[in-house]
């Protein structure tokens, strides 16, 4: 059924956006290790799986404030996280949890309860793998990891419509950097 047909909206995803070189980083990792059966987004840090399509004006409203506010974002990635089926990069940042924090305040009463539970970020470069390929990535990885930082440069909205995600609105991060 179409979601003309249902009457219901595509829901929205949130996600975080970054300058370019971070960005191609961290995609080209993903289009390296992810099953290419199952790539069909770029890399991405998931601020919300799920709010309500119905909601998006008002969803884009809050985002156009909130970044307006907000400067760009460093980030660290600290470390690996194993999935079982994958590999992410953890990532730290304060001022991330903090603005993630007030968006997920701001959209309360929306929240499913995997956007409800406890944040944490990460970039995932494969999932969905077999298992014995996803430990020996993790395992290869970890060997060699380093620490690096990212910059993230906005917030990004995107309609899910069950296969590659369709952007719905790019909010750039205005506000003045302070220390992270």
């Amino acid at each position: 059924m179409s979601e003309a047909a249902s009457g219901e909206a595509a829901p929205l995803i949130v996600t975080l956006g970054f300058e370019a070189a971070s960005f191609a980083r961290l995609d080209a990792m993903r289009r390296r290790h992810f099953p290419s059966a199952r790539n069909h987004i770029p890399a991405h840090l998931t601020l919300f799986h799920k709010l309500p399509g119905e909601e998006a004006e008002a969803v884009a409203a809050t985002l156009v404030e909130v970044s307006r506010a907000t400067p760009q974002l460093r980030l660290s990635v600290k470390g690996l996280r194993f999935l079982g089926y994958g590999t992410a990069y953890s990532i730290a940042s304060p001022s991330l949890v903090a603005l993630r924090g007030e968006l997920a305040a701001r959209f309360s009463s929306w929240l499913t309860p995997q956007d409800a539970q406890r944040f944490q970020p990460h970039v995932t470069i494969q999932n969905k793998a077999p298992a014995p390929v996803a430990k020996a990535l993790f395992s290869e990885l970890e060997a060699e990891f380093e620490p690096f930082d990212l910059s993230a440069t906005g917030l990004l909205l995107w309609h899910y419509r069950g296969g590659p995600w369709e952007a719905a609105g790019a909010f750039p991060f205005e506000g003045v950097r302070g220390e992270d």
